[in-house]
């Protein structure tokens, strides 16, 4: 029977921590018996690694594939604690610690290829031997860096406007057509946790009705490995991190607008390169899609997104959810109308005709 009745790691109700702030908890053991010359510490623990295969000569005529990986750590700190006389009593015994998280370390990431994982995980030895270990996974929010922050401020207010047009012929080549749409934002740098609300112009210029829009925030993300001959190796993957389909039922020959709203999740990477988090680099695009009617083609509009979080928004949010609390008011804004019922709970949609 182990001397170590239980040992639990006490931490705040915080659901995401931000990169650069600090950490308090309490790592709590209870014990059997006394234990002479104890080990208790804990550890904060953040690390990524990615591993995928590739084919290496496409050309050979069987199939070997090379596993590309790497790996990095991003924050390592331990906190042991001083145990007077050299043992301990029967009976609870709590521990007391404080971490802080480095500014420049990355967003908490899971995908196929990658991860990047933070966790905290108290242990008890009595020598070598490991009596009782506890691991609680943390989710962190990266944030940009000063230079970053700056130019975070200047640009925010920016409007973007994308256009795609699409020349159409349908009816055996009897007839043409084209239909445009237009992505307009009055701004293309959001926070996660953020609504990116934007306007859609579809024009209709068919016989045909254009039935569908769909809208698709997507992360596009650079992992950088090395070969099991050490050779570098690179791969670009992408995901989609949210998404709206919205009924339009545009007529021939009409113009229609479309208001729509795409919420961000909390946490999630912010845009970045392979040299700041060291094995891969992410970037944001905001997707139209809609079918042309008729035809098997599609047209698509790519708008580039910029995900930033400054220590000032951060702060600024964290004073308003205080302040709604206190009101007893946790509305989030303005409600839009969803077009679509069965569209992602975490995304909303009205419109208009022109």
């Amino acid at each position: 029977m182990s001397t170590v009745r239980a040992i639990n790691l006490v931490l705040p109700e915080t659901e995401v921590y931000l990169a650069g702030s600090g950490i308090d908890g309490q790592l709590v053991l209870n014990l059997r018996s006394t234990l002479v010359d104890p080990i208790v510490k804990v550890e904060l623990v953040g690390r990524g690694y990615l591993r995928w295969f590739e084919e290496e000569n496409p050309e050979w005529d069987y199939e070997k594939s090379t596993a590309c990986t790497n790996q990095a750590v991003y924050v390592s700190k331990t906190q042991n604690f001083r145990i007077e006389d050299g043992w301990l009593d029967p009976g609870v015994h709590t521990f007391d610690f404080h971490f802080n998280f480095p500014p420049s370390i990355p967003s908490t990431f899971n995908s196929k290829i990658g991860c990047i994982s933070y966790f905290v995980q108290g242990t008890c030895c009595s020598g070598q031997v490991v009596l009782a270990k506890e691991e609680r996974c943390l989710l962190l929010q990266g944030i940009n860096s000063a230079c970053f922050a700056f130019l975070f401020n200047l640009s925010m207010q920016a409007p973007l406007v994308v256009e795609a047009k699409k020349d159409i012929v349908y009816f055996c080549c009897f007839r043409r057509g084209s239909v445009i749409l237009r992505i307009s934002l009055e701004k293309n740098i959001f926070c996660p946790g953020e609504t990116i609300v934007f306007m859609t112009d579809i024009a209709n210029r068919t016989c045909k009705y254009v039935r569908k829009l769909i809208f698709a925030l997507n992360c596009i993300v650079l992992y950088r490995g090395f070969s099991s001959r050490g050779e570098p190796c690179s791969l670009e993957d992408q995901s989609e991190v949210t998404r709206l389909e919205s009924q339009t039922d545009t007529a021939p020959f009409e113009t229609m607008r479309v208001t729509s709203a795409l919420v961000l999740p909390k946490p999630m990477p912010v845009t970045s390169t392979v040299i700041e988090n060291k094995i891969m680099a992410f970037r944001y695009e905001l997707v139209g899609t809609s079918s042309l009617p008729c035809t098997m083609s599609t047209i698509m509009a790519r708008v580039p997104i910029i995900i930033a979080a400054t220590l000032k928004h951060f702060s600024v949010e964290q004073k308003t959810m205080t302040l709604h609390e206190n009101e007893g008011d946790i509305s989030k804004g303005v409600s839009l109308h969803r077009d679509n019922s069965e569209a992602d709970p975490g995304a909303m949609a009205s419109r208009s005709t022109e």
